[in-house]
């Protein structure tokens, strides 16, 4: 894919990009390493200021970012100046909290004193992915940057003037050249970066088979990775649900970001006494949203956000449809130029279907009847991924036993799964590993040094 702005509404080339040769790249990483020698000893208070000045940016140019966002990938214009905010909260949760996360802990052992000490590893590889393409990059970058790593961000091909406008927003906020650089690599150049001794780690994410890709290089070269990969959340509703609230969230979790979303719900389970008064208000409500121009405040759905995601979205429906699925609504590509498809909902879904296991990144949900708590939990299971699970009951013991039971690395409650700078987040199984945000997420590119002394 070559490196350039595509605009998803049209299809029209508005800007491209030279990759960086193989000296270019080179230099970068020497920067990097050489940055990183003396930012590692900045002291909190010099990070915290940087990190603070990045969130004033972040918040006070928020409408050019959501801007910049929604010309290169197509989410709706509301929802990206909503990313840029929430890029502002990650940076103040860090300065703020930085300095107690990675505080000495003391234990009592037959040493005079002994502790454990966090240390930065150097510079770490980020390879992110298009579909958030300011919240990705700064989940990462707060809690890098404010243990003294330095960052070297390989972002996706169809966002690099997002890619380039972040490190400048860390270059304004006085962080030094060489802190935060972006590198406008293709994908086939990342193995190399990744081999070079320079860079300590690697965050990724993406797809599986990219995830897979990154951590057989750094495997090799013993280098430590994190990977959030995909997912097919399900979205169980039980007969105790506010059925309201559950009906209005599911919409909201299935069609966010234009349904291309690792922690968007997907598989609607739902209770057979209630299933279908949900199913009937679920598809009201999926006919009732506006798909259009991006750039419209009143637009809840945009284009997909390449000519490629809309043709996999278009044949995971028709392959599902052929091996029995049924529509219920939508389940065709919009009449007009650009990577545009209808909000979709399909029920009666056979096993071998796309819809039913794999993951459908557009604004596609599959609905499932189920006769118990039980079958609810085994398909919600029933799938390679584990990433996040919502499951809508007021009984105590179904709770209970939906936050024992779901495969997942996050569970909601009567709620929407989503990213919280405050909460660890990350997947179990093919959904990959490692956390990102809170004290767990700040912890993953550190040495922890245990320290002894007699």
């Amino acid at each position: 894919m070559p490196i350039a702005t595509v605009s998803p509404s049209t299809n029209e080339i508005l800007k491209t990009f030279q990759p960086l040769n193989a000296q270019q790249i080179a230099d970068k990483l020497q920067l990097a390493a050489d940055t990183f020698r003396s930012y590692r000893y900045t002291s909190f208070e010099e990070r915290q200021r940087m990190m603070l000045r990045s969130a004033e940016i972040l918040e006070s140019e928020k409408q050019a970012f959501g801007r910049l966002m929604t010309t290169e990938m197509g989410k709706p214009i509301n929802a990206a100046v909503q990313e840029a905010e929430k890029c502002a909260w990650v940076c103040r949760y860090y300065a703020d909290k930085a300095r107690e996360h990675l505080a000495d802990q003391v234990f009592a052992t037959n040493a005079t004193q002994s502790y454990v000490r966090f240390q930065p590893l150097g510079p770490i590889l980020a390879v992110m992915p298009w579909n958030f393409p300011f919240w990705q990059v700064f989940r990462f970058a707060a809690p890098a940057l404010m243990a003294g790593n330095v960052g070297l961000l390989k972002h996706a091909s169809n966002v690099p003037q997002c890619a380039l406008m972040i490190e400048e927003i860390f270059a304004r906020a006085g962080f030094p050249a060489g802190a935060f650089q972006t590198l406008l690599i293709g994908s086939a150049a990342v193995p190399r970066v990744l081999e070079d001794p320079r860079v300590a780690a690697v965050t990724l994410t993406g797809s599986e088979p990219a995830g897979r890709s990154v951590a057989s290089i750094a495997g090799k070269q013993i280098k430590k990775t994190v990977l959030e990969l995909g997912g097919s959340d399900p979205f169980i509703v039980m007969p105790t649900a506010d059925l309201d609230s559950a009906v209005t969230t599911a919409i909201k979790a299935r069609t966010i970001n234009n349904g291309q979303s690792c922690i968007a719900a997907k598989r609607f389970i739902v209770a057979a006494e209630i299933y279908q008064d949900f199913e009937d208000r679920f598809v009201k409500q999926m006919e009732a949203l506006k798909v259009g121009d991006p750039f419209e405040e009143s637009t809840d759905i945009g284009p997909l956000a390449t000519p490629q995601i809309l043709a996999d979205v278009n044949q995971q429906v028709e392959r599902s449809v052929a091996l029995g699925a049924r529509v219920l609504t939508g389940g065709k590509r919009v009449n007009r130029p650009g990577n545009f498809y209808e909000p979709t909902a399909l029920t009666d879904i056979p096993q071998d279907a796309p819809a039913y296991n794999e993951e459908v990144f557009g604004p596609v949900a599959s609905l499932f009847s189920v006769n118990s708590i039980d079958e609810a939990i085994r398909l919600a299971n029933s799938t390679s991924f584990g990433l996040g699970a919502a499951a809508w009951t007021n009984d105590l013991k179904e709770q209970k036993l939906f936050i024992d039971e779901l495969e997942a690395g996050c569970v909601f409650l009567n709620g929407m799964v989503a990213s919280d700078p405050r909460l660890p987040f990350g997947g179990v199984k093919h959904s990959g590993y490692g956390r990102e945000l809170g004290e767990f997420g700040i912890r993953e590119f550190v040495n922890i040094k245990t320290v002894w002394i007699k």
